[in-house]
């Protein structure tokens, strides 16, 4: 049987992308801090509270509808 010469025994399997990337941003996070920097207790805006109001009327459009097997999908809300 033939090796596969894409595969190398001889070296060690390089980290993935992913890896590294986690690798490099928790060295960034000593210095950095953590990824949420500001309070969640401040007042609304009234632009983020129109904005808020617009998401939630476009959200009643739809309703998410669960099979027997678990999966869900998302169709349009039936008018009552």
């Amino acid at each position: 049987m033939d090796k596969n010469p894409v595969e190398k025994e001889d070296e060690p399997a390089r980290p993935g992308i992913v890896e590294r990337f986690m690798r490099a941003t928790g060295k960034a996070r000593i210095f950095l801090g953590p990824a949420q920097s500001s309070s969640l207790d401040h007042p609304m805006t009234a632009e983020n509270e129109a904005l808020l109001q617009q998401q939630r009327v476009e959200a009643d459009q739809w309703e998410t509808v669960t099979r027997a097997d678990g999966s869900t999908y998302v169709v349009p809300r039936k008018v009552r």
